[in-house]
C-alpha cells in the first residue's frame, strides 16, 4: 500500500475509534466515520467494505498499539517491581485516554459473544497481557521478590483481572480525579498478591 493511503487508512482508523467512542458501537455508522475523518462516505468504502470490516480492525489494530506500548514501556526497566509499576503505568495512561479506550472496548466485548472474530481478537490481547504478566511473574520469582509457591500463568490473569477490573470500576464511577487512586490501589493490591 503506498504512503498517502496508508495514511488516509489510519485517518479513518483514528476517526472510527473516536465516533465508537462518542456514539457507542450499536449507533457508529459508516457515514459517522467518514464525518470523523472529513471524508466522503466514498473513501470510507474504498478501504473497508463494511461497518463490521471497519470495526474488526479497529478492534485489532487498537489491542496491537495497546500491547506494543506496555511492552515498550516494560523493556525499559530492569527488575521485576519495575516492570510491574511501569505496566500498571502504561495500562493506566490517562484519565482520557483510557475513558476512550475502555467506551470502545466495552462496546466491543458487548458484541463478543456473538462474534467469533471478537473472542479471537480479544483472546489474543489477553495472552499477550498473560506473558506479559509472565514475564513479570518469572523475573520476581528469581530476584527472590515474588512467592515461589505462584503460578506464572495463573497470577498472570489475576493481575490483568485486576487490572481492567480497577479501570472499569474508575470508568463506572466517574470520578476523574481519582485515577490515580485507582492506579495505585492496583499497583498495590498486585504486589502484595505477590509478596
Amino acid at each position: 500500500m503506498k504512503k498517502k493511503e496508508e495514511e488516509r487508512k489510519k485517518q479513518i482508523m483514528n476517526a472510527a475509534f473516536h465516533a465508537v467512542s462518542n456514539l457507542g458501537y450499536d449507533k457508529v455508522t459508516l457515514q459517522d466515520i467518514a464525518n470523523h475523518a472529513n471524508v466522503s462516505k466514498g473513501v470510507v468504502h474504498y478501504y473497508f467494505t463494511s461497518k463490521q470490516n471497519i470495526l474488526l480492525e479497529l478492534l485489532e489494530s487498537t489491542t496491537s498499539k495497546i500491547y506494543r506500548f506496555e511492552i515498550q514501556e516494560i523493556g525499559k526497566y530492569h527488575s521485576a517491581i519495575e516492570k510491574l509499576q511501569a505496566y500498571v503505568n502504561a495500562v493506566f495512561v490517562s484519565p482520557q485516554d483510557n475513558k476512550k479506550f475502555y467506551r470502545v472496548y466495552l462496546d466491543f466485548l458487548a458484541q463478543a459473544n456473538g462474534n467469533e472474530d471478537y473472542k479471537r481478537i480479544n483472546l489474543k490481547f489477553y495472552e499477550n497481557c498473560w506473558g506479559i504478566g509472565q514475564e513479570i511473574i518469572e523475573l520476581g520469582k528469581g530476584e527472590g521478590v515474588f512467592r515461589e509457591d505462584i503460578d506464572p500463568l495463573t497470577y498472570a490473569k489475576v493481575i490483568r483481572a485486576i487490572i481492567d477490573g480497577s479501570l472499569i470500576q474508575w470508568l463506572t464511577c466517574d470520578i476523574e480525579e481519582q485515577h490515580s487512586f485507582y492506579k495505585d490501589i492496583c499497583f498495590n493490591s498486585i504486589l502484595k498478591l505477590l509478596k
